[in-house]
């Protein structure tokens, strides 16, 4: 009875200190992958992990060439057609472009249409992007208030100036040149500053009536644009879009072809701190001091 007591104890001994012995033991874990460095690179490929390449960004292979863009912290589709000079769903169709609202910092998109040979530079924080100077093949325009057909409208699509009641000053440059109209009647309370004001602001109060300053198609209509309020973009041709910040109301439609003169929204507040239209004019992508396209009053 005593010896198989014994035996017992001393078994009990021995199992407890290879338990104990085990518990120093690091378990058998996956080796840990640092993917920024060449020696977690290393250290994985010697454990038998194999680390699959990063996958490029769209259109890589076309970063720095003439009519791609190249996406920077905060754009959206509607800011890249802006500074382009396109309509953001015309870049969202020769992108492949399932979701507009999913693009990456990097990406680089196509803003020229396929088969366009670019051929004026404009300089930007990203490169250089180049845009079609073409002979304008717009087509006369509608009754006002008609609207262009939906899903893969173009320039082409846009509606032709009609004459202007009192001549603008010629643009400099030459190419496509454009008669405006003033967009509202109010005075202005701050002129174009390249750096700090794109265009003109123009006082008013709400509800004052916001005129299209030539004929041309509806390329945006919302408030998806940080600093813009409730946005009209108009399209007049290959060269030249306008547009109308901060309004109360939109009474326009995207797609929809304008004419010269037509109310396409109300003046109004809205992303701003005071009453007013924000008005620019962009000749392919570059904003232009109205000055030189405005008839004087």
């Amino acid at each position: 009875m005593l010896v198989s007591r014994g035996l017992v104890a001393w078994s009990s001994v021995a199992l407890a200190v290879v338990v104990l012995s085990g518990c120093g033991t690091p378990v058998n874990r996956a080796p840990v992958e640092d993917r920024g460095t060449a020696a977690g690179s290393s250290a994985s490929s010697q454990a038998g992990v194999v680390v699959a390449p990063a996958k490029p960004l769209p259109g890589a292979e076309n970063a720095g060439k003439p009519g791609y863009y190249t996406v920077k912290p905060g754009d959206t589709l509607i800011r890249i057609g802006l500074e382009s000079g396109q309509s953001w769903k015309d870049i969202a169709r020769w992108n492949g472009l399932d979701n507009p609202n999913l693009i990456e910092v990097g990406q680089v998109l196509r803003v020229v249409p396929p088969g366009s040979m670019p051929s004026t530079q404009v300089a930007s924080d990203t490169g250089v992007v180049t845009r079609p100077v073409v002979p304008n093949t717009l087509s006369p325009a509608p009754a006002a208030g008609a609207s262009a057909p939906r899903g893969g409208a173009s320039a082409s699509a846009a509606a032709a100036p009609a004459p202007a009641p009192a001549p603008a000053p010629a643009a400099a440059g030459g190419d496509d040149d454009m008669a405006f109209i003033w967009p509202a009647s109010g005075s202005l309370v701050a002129g174009f500053d390249e750096a700090r004001n794109k265009g003109y602001d123009i006082a008013g109060k709400a509800g004052d009536p916001v005129l299209a300053a030539a004929d041309g198609r509806v390329v945006y209509a919302g408030a998806g644009l940080r600093g813009y309020g409730n946005l009209v973009i108009l399209k007049h041709n290959n060269t030249y879009l306008t547009a109308y910040a901060h309004n109360q109301t939109l009474l326009v439609k995207e797609d929809q072809t304008v004419r010269r003169g037509q109310k396409i929204a109300e003046m109004g507040s809205s992303d701003t701190d005071r009453v007013k239209l924000h008005f620019e004019i962009r000749r392919q992508g570059k904003p232009v001091d109205p000055s030189r396209y405005l008839p004087a009053r």
